[in-house]
């Protein structure tokens, strides 16, 4: 296989006593989308801040390509790297035309080339065509899928080799959610780029994602070919998230009691057993499991972080 667009080793974050991200570790290829799921307060955004630069690790490593981890080479590496968030309307400037929003990261980069040419061929590659049409418009101008067509073609400008997407639709009414996901999927699909999208809809996994891993309080628990993953889950966390998809059919429903733990109080053993089905049920003890899943913390093993038998 080819060398992964961006490695993560074991990375931890912590802010204070509080373990945001907690022992991560994934790698992303060129030309596929890796969609990050998990609950709010799972670390998600605050791991693609890492891999972007914006927030730096307490531990652990991430290597793009095969630069050297190194002070300087995670700079020239992070030009490759672009990121989306999931608010449009508070990530563009009221006061700049798209022509200049768009053009902004050029700019500040001191790039030499075709400015204009390039600025039109980001915003056809976003959707917004003619592009001469939205290029004198201000973001209260147009709807909110287009502003958010903007953000990407302001990342698509500067080319870059992966793209980092926090909630890249949750901020958009459900018609126009279909839309930017076909389009970050031909993204990748027509210009080979890679994708984290981060989110905590598994529906969004189904729609675009090549793989999925499931994150819980700062670490991945489950990872894998996201047909493989949304068709036989192996962590109880994973079945419970996807037991409540409407594109799911015939999984039945488990709710999860209780919100994700303090980052600050990581639970012993497995971080998930105080809400897990399995042990609340009983049926960890029937497996003989439940000391274990109380006492022992799981590393990830073939693709899942859980003590029960793999063929549950």
């Amino acid at each position: 296989m080819s060398t992964p667009i961006v490695s993560v080793d074991d990375a931890h974050v912590r802010f204070g006593t509080a373990r945001a991200v907690d022992g991560a570790s994934l790698e992303v290829h060129a030309g596929e989308v890796l969609a990050l799921v998990g609950e709010s307060g799972s670390g998600k955004t605050t791991l693609i801040r890492a891999i972007q630069g914006l927030q730096p690790l307490s531990q652990g490593s991430i290597r793009f390509g095969d630069s050297a981890d190194s002070g300087s080479g995670r700079r020239r590496a992070r030009r490759d790297v672009q990121m989306i968030f999931q608010d449009p309307t508070g990530a563009l400037n009221p006061r700049q035309t798209i022509y200049e929003i768009v053009a902004e990261g050029l700019r500040i980069r001191r790039d030499r080339g075709d400015e204009a040419a390039k600025v039109a061929d980001a915003l056809s590659r976003a959707g917004l065509r003619p592009p001469e049409r939205f290029s004198p418009l201000y973001p209260h101008e147009v709807s909110g899928g287009q502003r958010q067509r903007v953000v990407i073609a302001g990342a698509m400008v500067m080319e870059p080799m992966l793209l980092l997407a926090d909630e890249p639709v949750a901020s958009l009414d459900a018609s126009i959610r279909g839309e930017i996901l076909a389009l970050m999927r031909s993204l990748v699909d027509e210009h080979g780029l890679s994708i984290i999208a981060v989110t905590h809809d598994l529906g969004l996994a189904w729609n675009i994602a090549d793989r999925i891993a499931v994150m819980y309080l700062g670490r991945i628990v489950e990872i894998g070919d996201a047909e493989e993953v949304l068709a036989a889950p192996k962590h109880p966390y994973t079945r419970a998230l996807l037991s409540v998809v409407p594109e799911i059919e015939g999984m039945e429903q488990q709710i999860l009691h209780g919100e994700t733990p303090d980052p600050r109080r990581i639970p012993p053993g497995c971080r998930f057993h105080p809400r897990c089905p399995l042990v609340a049920s009983g049926e960890a003890e029937r497996l003989g499991i439940l000391a274990r899943c109380t006492g022992d913390d799981p590393v990830l093993v073939n693709g899942v972080a859980c003590h029960a038998p793999r063929s549950m």
